[in-house]
């Protein structure tokens, strides 16, 4: 209760107080004189005492009240009263110390505490307005990029209403060809595009719960029906988030691509049927009057048709699957995708799938696989549907099976004839095995009928690192500064590094080791760049023991088709020349890159800092500096299924560096020449490569 009432009051209270207790004191010392006195007659003086007493001590405490209030309470609650104003009201003037030049050194130090806290404000000030000055300008640059940029880029919220677009998403989704409907923001997305597929891959998205996870669809408009090929990711912002959403129109590729395959299915029947007839006339009308040598070329030439047609064959049937670049799905996905669709519909089914990736197009397989079993269960007699998802040879089979009769051939082309959604009238069901280079047939499973749809790619879902995000990379920063330092001048902050890392089939490169991964990033600026990252897998052209694979997890069949040694390093010189290497124990890692320098042609002769040593110039020589170490003492996380991969230990090693840059620079190691020669007084530990 006290505590809401003025500081001047709670002082005239505590002194009224005083005043209180200083007159019963006197009145019981009067009382206990009198009493031991023994003299009634000595009562009046008494009483006359105590009362001069009193008022005297009330005129004494009322005096020093008065002065304490003038002089201390006062001049307290005016300051308390300026510093408010200070804080709250943007005031500026000069504060008035006369009136608490009694307080001492605290009329100083309030002024002092205002004016640092207007200079704070300044300076907050214009560090916000220079701050917003930048960010519009990066705003303008980003808007001019994007506007030129000729895929169709738009934002939607997570309601799917448009929250950005460009010109050519206006124009793709016809909202710029004058068809009846503008683009406007807040319009929900579905004005200009189907729904279906989009939502599809919006929940699939959401359902993986990884920011970095983009979903490549087919999806058509709402007017003139064009086919547009997407990819949708989602916003990182977790939860119920947006997503950003790029556009191009395949119309005109699909429609080219559907009358190349239709010239090259003609031309490759028009030879593999006189091809297989010409042999067999080859076989029939040989004789023996004719010569040895002219029957044996004959037969050569015969043979070197039928191996061309079918070598053409296979070449067309391999482009099919590498131009369709289809998306990863997961085969649960895809199979729980199919169950809650058929379930909307009425139609019960049991689904067993492998834990497998396949390449294909979830929302399309899906569709076509629904309009499937529908058929098969308005034809009659079907019951008990089951879809499984196995893994065969280097793809995967799709089985729709159920108890009844079998479906004939003639019957499932005529399936395969209707559109394949009422979204899409002008994309046939035949037109998904097309784009997926398949084929779908009846046949018998024990003793259920069912449908066989073959995946060609896919591969089993083994957990790895999550890979480095590919985004937008942009340091408009690099158009202003004039970089000219010279390389020992120069701050750590404005130089470019690549931070990088290998694993190997073992830890002797003179014996044979070879790498089996490379990993890097770039760091521009005083940051990592998110986009700018090489990873890959190296074929050693040895086998990798099994020791090696027990660390890093690499196997001879994850490197069989990898670039070669080589190949890498050449790619690798590429991606990081003009810029400073950055590895934990750099000599391992430069020595197997040194020992392709004859066969590349390019020598790695790029500065080069260790963050072994780099720890041993901030934490001293007697410490320990292993990558384990000096992340743990910089607070950084290694993901356990990313330690000892080549990418995980080098985004580890990034962050390291960026954190060890300004301790190094408080230590009065700012420029790369005074950390190199720091360095260099290390030598103890490792040698310095520069």
């Amino acid at each position: 209760m006290l505590a809401r009432l003025s500081l001047r009051l709670r002082v005239l209270l505590i002194f009224a107080g005083l005043a209180a207790a200083i007159i019963a004191a006197i009145g019981f010392g009067l009382w206990l004189g009198f009493g031991r006195l023994g003299n009634p007659d000595a009562l009046q003086g008494f009483v006359q005492a105590g009362v001069l007493a009193g008022f005297a001590t009330l005129g004494l405490v009322a005096g020093v009240w008065y002065l304490f209030d003038l002089n201390v309470a006062k001049p307290i609650e005016k300051l308390a009263g300026s510093l408010r104003a200070r804080a709250h009201a943007d005031v500026t003037a000069e504060m008035d110390t006369a009136i608490a030049h009694y307080l001492g050194d605290l009329a100083p130090a309030a002024v002092a505490a205002a004016q640092s806290l207007t200079e704070t404000r300044s300076a907050l000030a214009e560090a916000v307005a220079r701050e917003t000055l930048r960010l519009g300008s990066e705003k303008a640059r980003l808007e001019a990029l994007l506007s030129d940029v000729p895929a169709g880029v738009i934002l939607c919220s997570a309601d799917h209403a448009l929250v950005f677009y460009n010109s050519p998403a206006a124009d793709v989704i016809g909202a710029g060809r004058g068809e009846g409907l503008e683009a406007g923001l807040d319009r929900s997305l579905f004005d200009y595009l189907h729904a279906a597929p989009l939502r599809h891959a919006y929940d699939r998205l959401l359902a993986t719960g990884d920011p970095d996870a983009a979903s490549d669809l087919l999806c058509t408009t709402v007017s003139g029906a064009r086919v547009l090929a997407a990819r949708m990711r989602l916003l990182a912002e977790g939860g119920s988030s947006g997503y950003v959403l790029t556009l191009r129109d395949v119309t005109g590729d699909m429609a080219t691509e559907a009358r190349r395959e239709a010239m090259l299915e003609a031309a490759l029947d028009s030879l593999r049927r006189p091809s297989a007839a010409l042999s067999t006339l080859v076989g029939v009308l040989l004789d023996d009057a004719m010569p040895g040598a002219l029957q044996t070329a004959l037969k050569e030439e015969v043979a070197r048709l039928s191996q061309a047609v079918t070598r053409f064959g296979t070449a067309r049937e391999e482009g099919q699957v590498e131009a369709a670049a289809l998306p990863q799905t997961r085969a649960s996905d895809l199979a729980e995708g199919l169950k809650a669709r058929l379930d909307s519909l009425g139609i019960a089914i049991d689904v067993q799938a492998a834990d497998l990736l396949l390449r294909c197009n979830g929302f399309e397989v899906i569709t076509l696989l629904a309009d499937l079993a529908r058929q098969v269960v308005a034809k009659g007699g079907a019951a008990n549907l089951g879809l499984t998802i196995d893994e065969e040879a280097s793809g995967a089979a799709i089985r729709l099976s159920w108890d009844g009769p079998r479906v004939g051939v003639g019957e499932l082309d005529r399936w395969l004839l209707a559109p394949l959604s009422a979204d899409t009238p002008e994309r046939l069901a035949r037109n998904v095995l097309a784009a997926h280079a398949t084929e779908l047939w009846p046949e018998t499973a024990g003793d259920r009928a069912a449908l066989c749809l073959p995946i060609r790619q896919a591969r089993r879902a083994v957990a790895r690192p999550k890979p480095v995000a590919r985004k937008v990379v942009y340091d408009f920063e690099l158009l202003s500064p004039a970089r000219t330092d010279k390389l020992a001048e120069a701050r750590l902050d404005r130089l470019t590094y690549v931070v990088f890392d290998t694993e190997t089939t073992g830890l002797n490169p003179r014996q044979g080791d070879e790498i089996v991964q490379l990993a890097a990033v770039r760091i521009v600026n005083g940051r990592r760049v998110e986009g700018e990252v090489f990873d890959t897998l190296v074929n050693p052209g040895r086998p990798i023991p099994a020791v090696s694979t027990d660390v890093h997890g690499i196997t001879d069949g994850m490197v069989a088709n990898a670039p070669t040694v080589a190949e890498v390093a050449r790619r690798f010189h590429k991606f990081a020349e003009g810029a400073v290497l950055i590895a934990h124990n750099a000599p391992f890692d430069m020595e197997f890159l040194r020992r392709v320098e004859g066969q590349i042609d390019l020598r790695f002769d790029m500065p080069v800092l260790d963050t072994v040593l780099l720890s041993a110039v901030v934490y001293g020589q007697h410490d320990v500096h292993s990558l384990d170490a000096l992340t743990h003492r910089l607070g950084i996380t290694i993901p356990e299924e990313a330690r000892h991969t080549a990418i995980g230990d080098t985004v580890a090693t990034a962050d390291a560096f960026l954190k060890l840059i300004p301790m190094l620079a408080g230590r009065g190691y700012a420029t790369f020449g005074a950390v190199l020669a720091e360095v260099r007084k290390h030598g103890r530990l490792l040698k310095d490569l520069n």
